[in-house]
């Protein structure tokens, strides 16, 4: 049995809750071609998000592989963002079955 992965750049943003819309909008301009997204619980830098009450307080986190170079514009669009808002992404090269 022959098995042939892709490859690609997986990217994970973690932000508030409120940006999800502005997000999805985001991912949708950039014709990315699927994402998973989760509520978040933690804390960091920005204080504790247990999302004891929904749309307060809460976290969501963003999942998406795409290639490098959108990767790179997805990077660029979120800069801005975090000046405002409680946000983290990165990316990990990985491969897998997906296309």
């Amino acid at each position: 049995m022959s098995s042939s992965l892709s490859q690609g750049t997986l990217v994970t943003i973690i932000g508030e809750a409120v940006m999800q819309d502005r997000l999805i909008n985001l991912l949708t301009k950039l014709a990315v071609s699927g994402y998973t997204l989760v509520p978040a619980k933690g804390a960091g830098s920005h204080g504790h998000r247990m999302g004891d009450i929904a749309g307060y307080n809460t976290n969501i986190e963003i999942k998406t592989v795409v290639t490098s170079e959108i990767s790179d514009q997805l990077f660029e669009a979120l800069r801005p963002l975090q000046e405002t808002r409680a946000l983290i992404a990165f990316r990990q090269t990985v491969e897998g079955l997906f296309d």
